[in-house]
């Protein structure tokens, strides 16, 4: 699912001159903050917020809730439509769209503000369509799974096993207290290396499917990273792949960490 912000006056508009231009299910999630949080605090993903969000194609859909975070309702929302536009939701860390005439109190250079513009008159819609069809999908492990069972091969298969790798606070209780970790990658390399990598296990005997998808940019303490999901005949093979390909995505892909912790950042290769 391909997620984009829009923050500013007349967000309403352009989300509506974009839906018109993509292909696929919509859902557009409407966001009022009910606590004091800006893009001061672009880490934070889990402020309470009065949420409304509907399946924008049809209208027949409609949801509302209390205390969930934008995050909780993309993940809910991630394997059952192809685009969710977030409208009003600050300091939610997804890209977003920034018309700076009516929005001051954030951060102009903040790492997931990809577009700007005085106004949504002044903004060329083709340009929004491409930053969200460009974006870094959301994906959650219910979305590889759903995409591992659609194979071809899905009756012949009695296993579906799992990895999830998460930031960890500390490795002991000596070590300082990790807050957050930052991943970058150059351009496609990263994930053209995975599909490969996925490619070789699936030609391994017994095994019909493999996804792999690593996270980039920042993510928190207690926050998801990777995944890695085998469709097989059977448990064994099931379980010796999923071990392989977090192995191999972690030796054979370019991509790098930068950890900060509550003494100090660094990158981590420099580390090692």
């Amino acid at each position: 699912m391909q997620v984009l912000g829009i923050l500013g006056q007349d967000a309403g508009a352009l989300c509506s001159d974009v839906i018109a231009q993509l292909d696929g299910a919509v859902a557009v999630i409407k966001t009022q903050e009910t606590i004091d949080q800006t893009f001061n605090d672009p880490h934070n993903t889990s402020s309470d917020v009065t949420t409304r969000y509907d399946l924008a194609d049809t209208g027949h859909w409609r949801a509302s809730g209390e205390n969930h975070s934008v995050v909780d309702i993309l993940d809910e929302l991630s394997t059952t439509v192809d685009y969710t536009l977030v409208i009003g939701a600050s300091n939610a860390r997804i890209p977003t769209v920034l018309l700076e005439t009516a929005v001051t109190d954030i951060d102009h250079d903040s790492t997931h503000v990809v577009l700007t513009a005085e106004t949504a008159t002044a903004i060329d819609t083709e340009d929004v369509v491409t930053a969200i069809e460009s974006a870094e999908p959301h994906i959650t492990l219910s979305t590889l799974i759903d995409r591992v069972k659609s194979s071809s091969d899905a009756d012949r298969a009695g296993a579906i096993a799992t990895f999830t790798g998460r930031v960890r606070a500390r490795d002991s209780d000596d070590d300082p207290e990790t807050v957050r970790l930052r991943f970058e990658t150059y351009d496609s390399v990263a994930d053209d290396r995975m599909r490969e990598i996925e490619s070789e296990l699936s030609e391994r005997d017994g095994v019909f499917a493999v996804e792999l998808f690593h996270r980039t940019g920042i993510i928190n303490d207690g926050e998801d990273i990777v995944f890695v999901v085998v469709l097989a005949g059977h448990r064994a093979e099931a379980f010796e792949t999923v071990s392989d390909g977090i192995n191999r995505l972690k030796a054979e892909v370019p991509i790098f960490k930068h950890e900060t912790t509550i003494e100090e950042d660094f990158w981590v290769h420099e580390r090692n």
